[in-house]
């Protein structure tokens, strides 16, 4: 098996959890709807493009560990819906804003638009992640494609919101490509960095995500697929959360 190798790295970082109220949750590990808007962005694809997006979520693999463990923050978010700005408009006049389909919406006159809307919005910070990602044998971009894309990409790139800029390039320096039997032994593998991107010697326990079906931890059901289609949130995958040893090929 071949695998991109990336290091996540970033101020903030927002993996995007099951929203219900005004609480934007985060899960501890990103999910295969991240990782595709990720690498859509990176082949400067549109929310359009949502065949070719909702393949390209059937064939990523995906296994994730934390190098540097992050800090969980919850930014405070307060929008005066009550402003002009944010109030719907009649036919003819200027809508209020512009939405991710490349046009305008405008807000109605109930209640639900007036007021303060209070949001709480939930971040990692000043973590380091390293992740293996692999994709299956099946039609759309190879990963060579995708590590070119993600090498020099169409557009700028984010970890979650577009608050979240990564800190350095997103590849491995060193070693941007890896193989192994399995995308948990490729993980354990790659050398675990530091706070400031120095490799660090002698075996640690990292807490870590990998695919079901690769042994050791417990599995968890995770709501982490996307129907772009739609532009709804469905489906889900199986995976298994557990420390891993880096420096040594795992039992």
């Amino acid at each position: 098996m071949e695998a991109l190798i990336l290091r996540l790295d970033a101020p903030l970082m927002s993996f995007g959890g099951v929203m219900i109220d005004q609480h934007g949750v985060i899960d501890r590990f990103p999910g295969h709807a991240l990782l595709t808007g990720l690498i859509g962005n990176a082949l400067g694809w549109r929310h359009g493009d949502g065949e070719r997006l909702v393949a390209l979520q059937a064939r990523l693999r995906l296994a994730a560990r934390w190098d540097v463990r992050p800090k969980r923050i919850v930014d405070y978010h307060t929008a005066d819906l009550g402003q002009p700005k944010m109030k719907g408009y009649s036919p003819g006049k200027e809508p209020a804003a512009w939405t991710t389909r490349g046009t305008t919406e405008g807000r109605g006159s109930g209640d639900a638009t007036k007021g303060t809307h209070i949001r709480y919005r939930h971040y990692w910070s000043d973590g380091l992640m390293t992740l293996a990602l692999a994709l299956t044998d099946a039609p759309g971009p190879s990963l060579t494609v995708v590590h070119e894309a993600l090498r020099r990409p169409a557009r700028p790139l984010f970890l979650g919101r577009k608050t979240c800029l990564p800190a350095r390039p997103l590849l491995d320096p060193v070693t941007p490509v890896a193989t192994g039997p399995t995308l948990r032994s490729i993980l354990s593998s790659v050398p675990r960095w530091g706070r400031d991107g120095e490799v660090l010697t002698g075996q640690a326990a990292c807490e870590a995500c990998w695919p079901a079906g690769e042994g050791g931890g417990a599995s968890r059901r995770v709501a982490d697929r996307r129907d772009w289609r739609a532009n709804l949130p469905t489906g889900s995958s199986l995976r298994i959360e557990g420390p891993l040893a880096t420096g040594e090929e795992p039992a």
